[in-house]
Order: C-alpha cells, then sequence, then structure tokens
C-alpha cells in the first residue's frame, strides 16, 4: 500500500493541544519535516488514542487510506511510552510480496526512535533468520504460516524471539478472516499469548467491508467481549446489519464517496478484450485484473503481440519475475500490467491512470479494492472499465455494479466447522510443547472454539490412528504424523492451504515460474510448449523426480493451464441482483452500445423463460425441467439435497437454476414442498473434494465429509427460495 500523505489541515506543529500530542515528540517530529505531512489523515488521527491505550482495534479505510501508519505511528510511540524491549510488535500480512513492499517503510518509522524492522518469511535466507534469532528486532513483519514455523520449529527458542510480543497488527484482516487462513491465524494467536504470559493488543487492517464490528469480534479470538475493541473508521458509513442472513450492508458506495468513473462494456472474447486494451489510453499506466492465471497468460501474449510494453504478476511466476515486472510497471509510464489478484491487496505499484478489469470481479470487496488503486493523484478520479468476453458475465458485472451503487458490500464470514484445522492445531501445539497433558491440552487456546473440550473426538481419532502417542497422562507426536507430515521439520504442518504439485519452470539458470504438470503429460500434437510470463517457451528437457523442466524460447504456440481449487459458484446476493438485470434494472454506471445491445437480447431471449418478478420458474424444454432459482451455487446445492425424490441425482447445481426430475408434475412438486417444512439438508459431497481439505487425513471420514458439507450449504438462501411463489411454464 502506497504511503499515503494527509490532506492539508491543522499542522501538527502549529502549538495547540490535540491527539497529536500523545504521539512521541519524535515520531510528531518526523511527521512535519522527513514526510512532510501537514496534517495526519482522520483515520490516523482516530487511531491514535485507542491504540496507545491498548484496546484492540479494526481500522477500516479505503485502499491507500493511510493505514499502516495508523497502526505504526501509536504503536511506536507506546512501545518508547511504556519501554518495550525485544521484539514487541508483529506486523502479519496475508502475502509475502505485500511485506517485502512494506518491509523498509516500516523499518524506516521504527529508526526514527532507534529502533528497527525486520522481515521473516518463506524466501527469507536462513543467514537473515539467524540475525533475528540473536538479536530480536523490535518490529518484525512475518505471516502466520511463519509465525506457525517459529512456534514448532526446533531452531527458533520461540520464547526467546517472541516472549515480548505486546502487541500484532494484522494488514488485509478481512483476508484472513473469510478462509481457513483465519482459522489458523486465529489459533497461532492464542498459543502466543501462552508464550507471552500475559493478553496481546490486535490491531487489524481492513479495507471496506459489511460487517466490521463482527470482524473485530472475530480478531479478539478467545478474548472477544471480555476486552476493549473498537472498530475506527472516520469518514467511512458504518452499516447496521439488515438482518437477511445475507449479510451485506450500507457502506461507502459511490454516493458520498469520491468520483467513480464505471464504464461495463462488452467484448466477447479475450482477444478482442486485447485489442481493446492495446488501442485504448495509449502513453497511460494500466493494471488488468483477470480471474485466472491462464487467462493473465493469454492477455499478456496477446498485448505483447499488439506491440505493447506488458508485464505480469501472478503466484506460479517466480519471485524474481513478479518483482522485476512490478518493479518495472513502477518506473515506466506507457505500459500494461495484467495481474490476478495478486496486486488486488496493498502492494505499491506506483500511480496509476487507469484499472481495466476482465470480465466480472469476484465479489463487491474486490471490486472497491481494484477502483482504490486509480485517483490517487491530485485532479485524477478513481475509475474502472470492465471487459465482458461472455454475456454471463457481462450479466455478473452488472449485477456486482447495481449491489456497488446501493453502498452494499459482502460480510466477511469465516468458513464453518474447520475441523481439519483443530487436527492440524493438535499436532502442531504437541511438537511445539513436546509434549502434552492429555487432560489440559485445551487451555493452549485459551478456551477458543473449536479448539477447545469440543474437539475431544478429534483428538481420541488421533491417538487411535496413531498421529498421536499417549504415555502415562502425556500425548506425543506419533509415527502416523511423522510419515505423513514430518519431512522439512514438519513444514507441511506450518500451512492450512494445500498447494497442487507444479513443476518448477528453469531457461538456463533463471527460474521463470511454475507450471501444472497437466501440460507436460497430456497428449498434444507438435513440440510441447508452455506459455509462462507472457511468452511462449518449448520444453527441452523435463526432470521428473525434482519436478523441474527446462524450456527455451519459442515464437508461439504456448499452453497455460493451471488446476483451481475451490467451491465455483456465485452468492445469493449476486445472484438475485443478476435476476433484477435480467427483470430490468441496470446499475448507474457507464455503459456502452455492446453492453446495452448483449443486456437487451438477454432481457428478451432469456428472461421469459429464466425470471419473473413475482416469484421463480419451474420449466420445460424437451425433457429438461428446470427450477429457475437464481439463489446462488450453495442454496442450490442445499435444495438439491433437501429435495431429494424431485431433484435430478446425476446435476451439478448451478448459481441460478436447479434440474429436476424430467417426469416431475405440479403436484408432485407440491408434495415434496410440502414435506421440507423447516427441516433442510446438508449438501451431498463428492469424496474428491474431502481429500481436497488439507489434514482430512487425520480426522475421521465423517466428521471430513461433515465439515465439507457445512461449507457448501446457505441454508438462509434456500430458505428464502423456498417461501416465494413458484409458477409451471412448460412447452407443448
Amino acid at each position: 500500500m502506497a504511503a499515503a500523505g494527509p490532506p492539508a489541515g491543522k499542522g501538527p506543529g502549529d502549538g495547540q493541544a490535540d491527539v497529536l500530542d500523545r504521539l512521541d515528540p519524535v515520531v510528531l517530529h518526523h511527521i512535519v519535516n522527513t514526510l512532510g505531512w501537514p496534517d495526519l489523515r482522520p483515520l490516523q488521527r482516530a487511531s491514535i488514542t485507542p491504540l496507545m491505550e491498548g484496546r484492540d482495534a479494526v481500522l477500516l479505510a479505503p485502499t491507500a487510506g493511510g493505514k499502516t501508519e495508523a497502526a505504526c505511528f501509536p504503536l511506536l510511540s507506546a512501545m518508547t511510552e511504556r519501554k518495550w524491549t525485544g521484539t514487541s510488535v508483529l506486523y502479519l500480512c496475508p502475502l509475502k510480496a505485500l511485506l517485502n513492499n512494506l518491509a523498509a517503510r516500516v523499518d524506516t518509522y521504527a529508526r526514527w526512535l532507534g529502533r528497527r524492522a525486520a522481515l521473516w518469511h518463506g524466501d527469507t535466507r536462513e543467514s537473515t533468520r539467524q540475525r533475528i534469532r540473536a538479536e530480536a528486532p523490535d518490529i518484525l513483519l512475518t505471516t502466520p504460516e511463519s509465525l506457525e514455523a517459529m512456534l514448532i520449529g526446533v531452531r527458533t527458542d520461540h520464547a526467546r524471539l517472541l516472549g515480548s510480543v505486546r502487541a500484532v497488527v494484522v494488514d488485509e484482516v478481512h483476508a484472513f478472516a473469510g478462509d481457513d487462513r483465519g482459522w489458523h491465524l486465529l489459533a497461532v494467536l492464542e498459543r502466543l499469548e501462552r508464550v507471552t504470559g500475559r493478553p496481546v493488543q490486535r490491531v487489524g487492517l481492513s479495507a471496506t467491508v459489511g460487517n466490521p464490528a463482527e470482524l473485530l469480534h472475530w480478531l479478539q479470538g478467545a478474548s472477544a467481549g471480555s476486552r476493549a475493541g473498537q472498530v475506527v473508521a472516520p469518514g467511512v458509513r458504518l452499516p447496521a446489519t439488515d438482518g437477511s442472513g445475507h449479510g451485506g450492508t450500507a457502506s461507502p458506495g459511490p454516493a458520498g464517496g469520491p468520483p467513480v468513473d464505471v464504464e461495463l462494456d462488452y467484448v466477447g472474447s479475450l482477444d478482442n478484450a486485447a485489442r481493446l486494451v492495446a488501442a485504448l489510453h495509449r502513453g497511460e499506466k494500466r493494471l488488468v485484473f483477470c480471474d485466472s492465471r491462464r487467462r493473465v497468460e493469454e492477455l499478456g501474449a496477446a498485448l505483447r503481440a499488439r506491440g505493447v510494453t506488458v508485464f505480469l504478476s501472478h503466484a506460479s511466476l517466480s519471485v524474481d519475475e513478479r518483482t522485476r515486472s512490478e518493479q518495472a510497471f513502477a518506473d515506466a509510464r506507457d505500459c500494461v500490467i495484467v495481474s490476478t489478484s495478486t496486486l488486488e491487496l496493498g502492494i505499491d505499484v506506483g500511480d496509476l491512470d487507469r484499472v481495466i478489469q476482465i470480465d466480472s470481479p469476484a465479489s463487491v470487496a474486490s471490486f472497491l479494492q481494484r477502483v482504490g488503486r486509480t485517483g490517487r493523484r491530485p485532479g485524477t478520479v478513481r475509475n474502472c472499465l470492465i471487459l465482458a468476453t461472455r454475456k454471463e458475465t457481462l450479466l455478473q458485472a452488472a449485477g456486482l455494479l447495481l449491489l456497488w451503487s446501493r453502498g452494499w458490500v459482502e460480510p466477511v464470514v469465516p468458513p464453518p466447522e474447520p475441523r481439519h484445522l483443530v487436527a492440524q492445531q493438535l499436532l502442531a501445539v504437541t511438537l511445539q510443547q513436546h509434549k502434552l497433558g492429555d487432560r489440559l491440552w485445551d487451555r493452549q487456546w485459551n478456551g477458543l472454539a473449536p479448539f477447545d473440550t469440543s474437539a475431544a473426538p478429534i483428538l481420541r481419532f488421533l491417538t487411535e490412528e496413531g498421529f498421536l502417542d499417549s504415555d502415562e497422562g502425556l500425548l506425543f507426536v506419533g509415527p502416523e504424523a511423522e510419515r505423513r507430515f514430518g519431512k522439512r521439520h514438519f513444514i507441511a504442518l506450518t500451512a492450512s492451504f494445500t498447494a497442487p504439485p507444479q513443476f518448477t519452470v528453469l531457461s538456463g539458470r533463471t527460474e521463470i515460474g511454475r507450471t501444472d504438470p497437466s501440460v507436460l503429460t497430456e497428449e498434444r500434437p507438435g513440440p510441447r510448449r508452455l506459455l509462462l510470463g507472457g511468452r511462449s517457451w518449448q520444453v527441452t528437457y523435463i526432470d521428473w523426480l525434482r519436478k523441474r523442466v527446462f524450456v527455451e524460447p519459442a515464437d508461439g504456440g504456448g499452453i497455460a493451464k493451471w488446476m483451481s481449487g475451490g467451491v465455483a459458484g456465485l452468492s445469493y446476493t449476486l445472484t438475485r441482483a443478476m435476476r433484477e438485470v435480467l427483470l430490468g434494472a441496470d446499475p448507474p454506471v457507464s455503459l456502452t452500445r455492446r453492453a446495452q445491445a448483449c443486456l437487451a437480447g438477454q432481457r428478451d431471449l432469456d428472461a421469459p423463460g429464466t425470471v419473473h418478478p413475482d416469484g421463480t420458474l419451474i420449466t420445460r424444454v424437451g425433457s429438461d425441467v428446470r427450477w429457475w432459482t437464481w439463489a446462488g451455487y450453495r442454496a442450490n446445492a442445499t435444495l438439491a439435497a433437501t429435495l431429494r425424490p424431485v431433484a435430478d441425482p446425476l446435476q451439478r447445481p448451478a448459481d441460478g437454476w436447479l434440474r429436476l426430475r424430467e417426469d416431475l408434475t405440479p403436484a408432485e412438486w407440491r408434495a415434496a414442498r410440502g414435506n421440507v417444512g423447516g427441516n433442510l439438508v446438508l449438501p451431498d459431497v463428492d469424496r474428491r473434494a474431502v481429500r481436497g481439505l488439507k489434514f482430512s487425513a487425520a480426522l475421521p471420514e465423517r466428521l471430513a465429509v461433515a465439515t465439507v458439507a457445512a461449507r457448501l450449504a446457505d441454508f438462509d438462501g434456500a430458505r428464502s427460495v423456498l417461501g416465494e411463489r413458484v409458477r409451471f411454464q412448460y412447452d407443448g
């Protein structure tokens, strides 16, 4: 995140007593004389009192709102005022690239006071780690996975290094809270408090979310409700929960916020999108977001073929390749960088002129993050051009913009029932302690659910299956844990997510990035070529044992492919907004003639057989019977399981509809619906999905299946649809 200087206002040096006087005088001096800031931003002012008083907090502001400084200035002042020694502040980020981007800035602020900051993550050299162990920095920037490694590793005296921690800053906290990394983070923070022997202040930095108070409560973990906490969000209209069960509450949208120029276009293909990006806004710096690494590569290659100076950024490019791209882009002018969501979070790539989105962002929150990349220079406006390559994604983008125009933002909701993370934590804490009391184990997480006594069945399974050994009231790491997770000092236990296997791609000694093994094994005529870094490469040699592939430059014909993880599908709220668009609602943005024509065609041709303003439709076309719920993937999966007697058993539910039995009669439908009552059923689970759940091997199969099923369900959305009127529209 770029260091955002404050607007002009009453200067901190004008002698008038105010909240700025609580900051350390040296910090205040450097704000005025080194940074040249006439004042702090409202968020930075508002954070001083709660953070210096030791309160937990979530600091809420749009992209480039100065959240890093809002946390650092008060905590550095508290560090001096209370004479903290050793590593007293941890700064946690979800991305190593974001840590790299922040480290020098945070260290600069620390050195104002004769303190220092250091960086530790998976790419940090062992020699650097050894220096940190020998001479602890005042601020340590790291990831939760590296923090876990410090706790369980044999090389780090975690009590010595981490025992003096007084505060933890969690940057992009919303990015953690919405997936399993959040559960892992909370569990590790509770264990950290066991190491420190005292409560640790928790400060979350977040972009706009739909439920900031709940996010703060989540961040406080086991101490929620017993410790002071505060959402700090001056200038942000905090929402009140709408009670619908689908969250999403009012938050800064286009009304009342900075001006935003949004245009929605329909281009019909990725190649047409490349033509438009190459032709538009020449001489400007453009950031283009795509929804997958494959699309990033294909668009990058298409732009380069058109003579555009283009750089790429995604997770499967090497660190050096990404760094070179991001640095070159930051220093250049007439160029394009094409990225997945890796550049959505606050990594600084300099001043942008334009943000272009290929197809629809995944969420309103993502859209806000991306739009916030622009309009940072005086006299410029935040902007986004959305280029839809398919009519389905045009409809999705229109629905998303409709929600955005109303100020709606998704709530951040942790995934339910993280039993696999409970198993991971039981193994990790046993490694950390070397031995664990079989009656006192739950104290390691200070009563935080689900890492409390409710985890007893999982502990029993781990012991029965040899993951843990039990001897005279003590638990030890067992042979099964050694076999499954013991490689490289149990490094597999430090991450809560599963990374699919990939091959490292090398041109000579230069690492280009990583590719999916299927690109190397699938049948294809002609020479085997890869697309990576926006360039084609011909494979010259594959080292199957060491998972390395050697390449040389090629003229074209490369293929990009990666296996995607996670559950596809749209939310209830977004899918319902798409229904509104089909019924005639237009988002208040600029729609090109092509976008207008495509939406008009969908309304004329598709809408009559899929939507109705007064409820849902069940249609039959030939033998195809569909219930057009417009409820989203998870609600439809829940309905398919609940209405098993009338649902097609072989289907995979879609976002907008559910396939029913082809011989279904209206009478059978009404009977099946009437039998539901309030008893909804968890969706069916493909056993392959259970294998994708990391640490599922450390769970009884029934609990692993139940975990995946709970994450597929949307009971609120299913109930809402079941409560609506249904019309039958059968052909013939």
